[in-house]
């Protein structure tokens, strides 16, 4: 079957590569390892675009790398969200009767655009099979109504330890994403676009 790949890129990230050697991760590779014989039809992958902190002015640098890594992967594209912050108050750690006003930022748009693009290719007839790299359980209606009621068959790849049972309980096919597949689907160290020549992250 021809398979459509949907990552939820910030996901993925925090739930299995980040503080991992996995992060110049190669999702055309990954999904062969993931879904065998099954066709990679398409890619589409969500995520927000990050700002330098005090402690890592690099962090955006390494995430354009990447980017630009994933642009080499035929037949993907790249949808994004964005960052909002906003004050709000949370209990300190010392003593949780305590109050302090902070600065959250929260990134918004990456399940709502996975969700929906999901949902539209689906009831459209333009998919065979959905895959959904992620442990958000907030995609557990949508993986539901492409699964049960559109009749598309969906296999959710878990990148965390502790898999959220509402995706288990609706998903078609359910596979946890191991450190072993992570390892074998990186990509070469160096790779070559029509802009040149670019490495992988010293840090990475």
């Amino acid at each position: 079957m021809k398979a459509i790949l949907f990552v939820d890129g910030f996901n993925l990230y925090y739930r299995a590569l980040r503080n991992t050697p996995y992060r110049w991760l190669d999702l055309l590779k990954l999904a062969q390892f993931l879904l065998p014989g099954h066709q990679i039809a398409a890619i589409r992958y969500y995520t927000a675009q990050v700002s330098a902190l005090p402690g890592d002015p690099d962090k955006p640098t390494r995430q354009q790398l990447y980017l630009r890594a994933l642009r080499t992967i035929p037949n993907l594209t790249i949808t994004y969200g964005q960052f909002r912050s906003h004050a709000t108050r949370m209990p300190l750690a010392a003593d949780p009767t305590r109050f302090a006003v902070v600065m959250r930022t929260d990134e918004k748009g990456s399940d709502v655009n996975l969700a929906t693009h999901l949902v539209h290719l689906a009831a459209r007839d333009q998919l065979e099979l959905a895959a959904v790299i992620s442990n958000d359980s907030d995609l557990a209606e949508p993986v539901r109504l492409v699964s049960r009621e559109i009749g598309k068959p969906v296999t959710v790849l878990c990148p965390a330890e502790h898999p959220a049972r509402e995706l288990m309980r609706v998903a078609s096919t359910f596979k946890r994403i191991r450190a072993g597949v992570l390892r074998a689907s990186q990509f070469p160290p160096s790779l070559t676009d029509g802009h040149g020549t670019f490495h992988k992250p010293a840090s990475w």
